[in-house]
């Protein structure tokens, strides 16, 4: 069991109705996709993007913030946790991203409906650092893994949705030329 699997399940066994999330980053990698890089099941968090759509009813629910905080205090001595949640404006996604969500179906939940987002999202949301060499081998994975050309992500580069902040405009530039050439690469692969 990967620890994405382990925070996912966790946090269902404490929910006491539906709660719908969008995970992203490696827990999304290790749940949605097959064949993973064992080192992306190692990751020990699980990072959520909320949903303008879905904001105000998770604003409301307090049995889910109150399931939230439990599983970080439950899977403390196992350091894994799940703290990082960001509104969809605060994450590198295309303008119609939730319209492309794909659901998450391992590990089987009860109350927990997991999403992750279409992969040329994802793609986008690993530049958030720049050309970091984990997110860039992550980005290799999700390119190979889906068959992403270049003719798919270059409308997804111009027109990327991202957080008024220079320094995460400077990390998209220099993750740009560095996802370009992993998507050259796997073109003559092919």
């Amino acid at each position: 069991m990967t620890n994405a699997e382990i925070i996912a399940s966790t946090l269902d066994g404490l929910l006491d109705h539906e709660v719908s999330l969008v995970a992203y980053g490696r827990a999304s990698i290790a749940l949605g996709f097959e064949g993973v890089p064992e080192a992306i099941g190692h990751s020990l968090d699980m990072d959520v993007i909320l949903r303008f759509s879905k904001s105000a009813e998770l604003d409301a629910d307090d049995q889910f913030w109150e399931a939230q905080a439990q599983v970080n205090a439950i899977l403390e001595k196992q350091g894994l946790y799940m703290t990082h949640l960001f509104q969809e404006d605060q994450v590198f996604l295309r303008p119609d991203w939730e319209s492309f969500i794909v659901p998450v179906l391992r590990p089987a939940t009860r109350f927990l409906k997991l999403f992750r987002p279409h992969t040329i999202d994802l793609i986008l949301t690993k530049m958030m650092r720049g050309n970091d060499p984990q997110d860039m081998q992550d980005v290799e994975f999700l390119i190979r893994h889906d068959d992403i050309t270049r003719e798919q992500m270059e409308p997804a580069f111009r027109d990327v949705r991202m957080p008024d902040i220079q320094e995460l405009r400077d990390a998209f530039e220099r993750a740009l030329p560095v996802v370009r050439k992993l998507l050259d690469i796997r073109a003559r692969q092919s």
